[in-house]
């Protein structure tokens, strides 16, 4: 199970998305974890990440990628607005054989190509069966599609609705929208690229 596993969306705009965690088992393969977590995330800058964090410190777009990499110790996670990018991230990743558990989130058809291409295939699936319960008090679906890039729930549904506000205005665009929401997801599987479509849509845009 993952936090990046309950995006939402069409195809069409998830095919831009592609969350890639590293996680190490305690007690199992963590006493030599961290210059592990940092040579994954090295490898991760050499292929245009959007986004890079770690839930020790946050990510990209409230620190430099390096002051993200010299402390990190926890959990780490990489997102691609593109297959490509992935593709060959993880083909460079196969070669550094960390030893750690690394999960890919993304359409699972899309992931599995990369996958192979890549020389690798995927040892375990999950899927998410959507949400339970009172469905009625949830935010509209284009707010959903932006608050679910953060897996543990910090983006405001207001501040998203604030910042189309903003964009009809045009008192910003919506990159520079995206990138007031970007740092409220302190472990950096937020897609800014992929909000900033998002927003221009909810604004009116295309």
């Amino acid at each position: 199970m993952t936090h990046s596993l309950h995006r939402r969306g069409t195809a069409e705009s998830l095919s831009e998305d592609y969350v890639v965690i590293m996680l190490r088992s305690i007690g199992i393969n963590d006493s030599d974890y961290l210059p592990k977590c940092q040579e994954f995330l090295h490898i991760a800058l050499r292929h245009n990440p959007i986004n890079i964090g770690s839930e020790m410190k946050g990510s990209m777009y409230e620190y430099q990628p390096e002051e993200i990499i010299a402390a990190a110790k926890g959990d780490s996670h990489v997102v691609f607005d593109n297959p490509q990018a992935l593709t060959e991230f993880l083909r460079e990743l196969k070669k550094a054989d960390l030893g750690l558990s690394v999960v890919v989130s993304g359409i699972f058809e899309n992931v599995d190509e990369c996958l192979e291409k890549a020389g690798l295939k995927h040892h375990t699936a999950n899927f998410s069966l959507g949400i339970w319960g009172k469905t009625e008090k949830l935010p509209s679906d284009d707010i959903l599609e932006v608050t679910t890039m953060c897996g543990h729930g910090l983006i405001a549904a207001n501040l998203i609705k604030a910042m189309v506000k903003e964009i009809k205005a045009g008192t910003k665009t919506p990159e520079e929208a995206a990138k007031v929401l970007a740092p409220n997801c302190t472990c950096g599987i937020f897609n800014p690229a992929r909000a900033a479509k998002l927003l221009a849509r909810s604004a009116g845009g295309n």
